[in-house]
């Protein structure tokens, strides 16, 4: 518990409540004598503690373990839906909703189409609606959301502005945190896509508990995000990891080696092709195979020069073509053993296509943690 001098009781008070807080978010419920051990507090501070936290509505008490005999002891939890988190994925082709309770917990999911050429404002609108279908599903009005935490493609400046962005070419410097705030009464933060995947990855997914992990974010575009000691890494600038942007790294146009496959059947949409060559390569086409080991070539070299760079613990095949990745996940090891050091291990994402949705609400849980419930900094609001 953090020290505080100058005979301040009222932030005595307030730093006890967040000790608490933070116990039972990590291990509740708990009975007061629990808690009050884990605090460091005398179970009668303890008991003045929960009541207070009890009235501001953070705090609840919960019914005793079914079978527990005699009279059970008091044992209270964090109220994890006094408030709720939305998460944002802003794809070229779709944009994914998801709203969480503040422990991060999904609630409900949502996803809207929209065309990588569509207008800023049909591109907004489709958030919006994204948005508006996870409160309806889960019966949530838009006044209860503390935050929204949105993952999109491009470049992002410190400040929530888009600097560049291949995939959806009008979203370039775009003020998008500024427009998001305009639609949402609430606090936004917007980060890049690939970042978000790769703090999903190692909360949630393959590389849970990883703490230097490369985040391969492939599909209809090529991105990745860095893990490095356990924290995403963003750079001086907000750019690190933008290695398709480097075109010796052949990132940029890799995609178009399974796009423009002759296995691909004439009329076949452009967002299927890549799907499709994939799928024929794992039957044994002989042309497909052909264009995702000229894929794979182009894949390592932008890989192996993170590899060699950061020296990672583990390597994630995430995104879109993360379903393939018996297909593409044995040509990358290969590949990379030739050039690597050191070789990492290397496996195919768990969380697939909802990545960047799960790691926006993992963002916001996070920010949320920081700013309201950590000793020494946050706030203690009324929530009722």
């Amino acid at each position: 518990m953090a020290d505080v001098r100058g005979g301040d009781l009222s932030r005595l008070r307030q730093l006890n409540s967040l000790t608490a807080i933070r116990e039972l978010r990590r291990a509740g419920p708990l009975t007061l004598s629990a808690l009050a051990e884990r605090t460091g507090l005398s179970r009668p501070s303890m008991k003045e503690v929960t009541d207070e936290l009890m009235e501001l509505g953070w705090v609840e008490e919960v019914p005793p373990s079914p079978g527990t005999m005699g009279r059970p002891a008091r044992r209270y939890r964090f109220r994890a839906d006094s408030g709720y988190l939305v998460g944002v994925d802003i794809g070229g082709h779709n944009i994914r909703a998801a709203l969480s309770d503040l422990d991060g917990e999904i609630l409900a999911e949502t996803r809207q189409p929209v065309l990588p050429d569509a207008p800023i404002e049909e591109r907004l609108a489709a958030i919006e609606r994204a948005v508006s279908g996870c409160l309806a599903l889960s019966r949530t009005s838009v006044s209860d959301v503390w935050t929204i935490s949105v993952g999109t493609v491009g470049v992002i400046d410190v400040e929530g502005r888009v600097i560049y962005s291949a995939a959806v070419p009008a979203w370039r410097d775009l003020d998008l945190a500024g427009k998001m705030r305009e639609m949402f009464p609430c606090q936004v933060l917007i980060e890049n896509d690939s970042r978000l995947a790769a703090m999903a990855e190692t909360r949630r997914g393959v590389a849970k508990g990883a703490r230097d992990v490369v985040f391969l974010h492939v599909g209809r575009r090529m991105g990745a995000g860095l893990i490095i000691g356990g924290k995403v890494h963003r750079g001086f600038g907000a750019a690190a990891g933008e290695i398709s942007m480097l075109p010796e790294a052949r990132w940029f146009d890799a995609p178009e080696h399974l796009n423009t496959c002759p296995s691909v059947p004439a009329g076949t949409a452009p967002e299927d092709a890549a799907g499709f060559t994939l799928a024929a390569a794992r039957n044994g086409d002989p042309a497909a195979i052909a264009a995702v080991q000229r894929y794979v070539d182009d894949l390592a070299v932008g890989t192996a020069a993170m590899v060699l760079i950061l020296d990672p613990q583990m390597v994630v095949l995430g995104g879109g073509f993360s379903r393939s990745a018996d297909v593409l996940l044995g040509p990358l090891r290969e590949r990379l053993e030739r050039t690597c050091m050191r070789m990492p291990d290397v496996r195919a994402s768990t969380l697939g296509d909802e990545c960047v949705v799960v790691g926006a609400i993992d963002y916001a849980v996070d920010h949320l943690d920081d700013q309201l419930f950590t000793p020494d900094k946050g706030p203690l609001p009324v929530t009722r």
